[in-house]
């Protein structure tokens, strides 16, 4: 197995770890119920894509209290 012939320094190893970081998810309204909703995807709430109602979404019934 290699070895390094010599240490690398802790500024290198920062350097090349500068682009591991975690990006938030763009989100754009969704031009039917205005949530956020990722591009290019179909809205879970209303079910619409491009204007076009694509999934049917089924509505949770609420359970009467006692």
């Amino acid at each position: 197995m290699a070895l390094p012939k010599r240490k690398h320094s802790k500024t290198r190893g920062r350097k090349r770890r500068t682009h591991w970081v975690l990006k938030e998810p763009k989100l754009v309204p969704c031009p039917q119920c205005k949530q956020p909703v990722l591009p290019h995807h179909v809205c879970k709430v209303c079910g619409t894509y491009d204007g076009k109602q694509v999934i049917e979404v089924k509505v949770k019934e609420k359970k009467p209290k006692k």
